[in-house]
């Protein structure tokens, strides 16, 4: 016999890439940043959490699958905490407001190998929460902020496009919110190309990788005094003016500033590898032979690669790619220019990339119809092929 389903809401959230990066806490608890930052959330076609939401007077308990897997809701600190700070804006007089919940949850690509998974997850999770319980934000940002308690990158994820993550001075965290610099609609000509260099779990998490360089590095304090405001109008200047000249070297110069504070921790952490370096090398290489900026390299908290370009660009780089990193089942076919072979040089690297996924800046969190749902009638999750 089926379950009396109140209801049954399901949504989806993007994965973001940073070009000013986030790394540190000043706050573990309500988790603070260090320091501002600014991210591109990626079209969902590509990468993207999807959540369902099922609250019903009939469950006895709260429940949560992970990509069909059931995990243990009630020892998750960061899940509870979104759930506790969305249940206490639920009316008093919402028949749903005593109810438990079944959360079913999963992503398109690796868990926890450096795809910003955590991001688009606790953004989804909260997002289709606040949407099953019917809940408007009282302020700007205020989803972002619950978000932010699951995973700090999580209330980028919140808004479509371009967006920030503002520092807060306040300490109870109600001013550190996510806003949107300008909408995925805005830079037309933007790519993304993320090169999954490593599908593997990482071997330091971003947590306690972050843990120990505010502990530890000179440089992440002097980076957030005294860089990243005024690399943060930089960014937004040539984002709003479509500059991507400047966009580009900034990008690189805090993708190469972010590595040199993980250097700098002690003991020293390495997110990238052997490949990811080699990316870094040719591409630097390509640049300098175009003339201008075409590609534009950034690496988060592993060794996978992303590439921010313009449309006009993206097949020579493909090319690029391919050529010195040849890899099992490539889909693009092109001819790089002799001229570029000769300015990069011969050395063909061994790769360890496994994909590369063409992506652009793209929406927010949609909700999704009740043909995606994740949850049966029953409360159970449905079962994928």
């Amino acid at each position: 016999m089926s379950q009396n389903v109140d209801t049954i809401v399901t949504c989806s959230a993007p994965v973001n890439i940073a070009v000013l990066k986030y790394w540190g806490k000043r706050d573990e608890k309500l988790i603070l940043p260090v320091n501002s930052s600014l991210s591109a959330s990626l079209d969902q076609k590509d990468l993207r959490t999807v959540t369902s939401v099922s609250i019903s007077q009939k469950y006895k308990d709260d429940r949560f699958w992970l990509n069909e897997k059931e995990e243990d809701i009630e020892s998750s600190k960061r899940l509870q905490n979104c759930l506790n700070e969305i249940r206490r804006r639920v009316p008093d007089n919402s028949p749903l407001k005593n109810l438990k919940v079944h959360v079913a949850s999963v992503n398109n690509f690796p868990t926890g190998a450096g795809l910003a998974s955590s991001a688009s997850g606790y953004a989804c999770f909260v997002f289709t929460l606040a949407k099953a319980y019917g809940l408007s934000e009282n302020y700007v940002g205020e989803f972002s902020s619950m978000s932010r308690l699951g995973s700090g990158s999580a209330c980028r994820s919140m808004y479509g496009g371009f967006v920030r993550w503002e520092v807060g001075t306040k300490d109870d965290g109600s001013d550190s919110v996510a806003s949107q610099v300008a909408p995925e609609t805005h830079w037309p000509e933007m790519d993304i190309l993320v090169l999954v260099v490593n599908d593997k779990k990482k071997d330091v998490s971003s947590t306690s990788g972050m843990q120990t360089s505010v502990q530890t590095s000179d440089l992440l304090k002097y980076r957030a005094q005294h860089v990243v405001p005024e690399r943060l109008k930089q960014f937004e200047k040539a984002i709003l003016e479509r500059d991507f000249q400047t966009f580009a070297q900034l990008t690189m110069k805090d993708s190469n500033q972010f590595h040199a504070v993980c250097l700098d921790t002690y003991p020293p952490i390495f997110y990238m590898n052997d490949t990811s370096r080699n990316i870094v090398q040719v591409l630097t290489r390509y640049n300098e032979a175009s003339g201008k900026l075409k590609a534009a390299y950034t690496f988060d908290a592993g060794p996978n690669a992303v590439i921010y370009t313009l449309k006009e660009h993206t097949n020579e780089i493909l090319d690029l790619v391919h050529h010195y990193f040849p890899f099992e089942n490539q889909e693009h076919k092109g001819s790089l220019p002799e001229n570029i072979k000769k300015a990069v040089g011969s050395n063909i690297f061994k790769s360890e990339i496994r994909r590369i996924i063409h992506s652009a800046p793209g929406p927010g969190p949609q909700v999704l119809g009740s043909n995606e749902a994740l949850i049966d009638s029953n409360g159970e999750p449905i079962k994928r092929s």
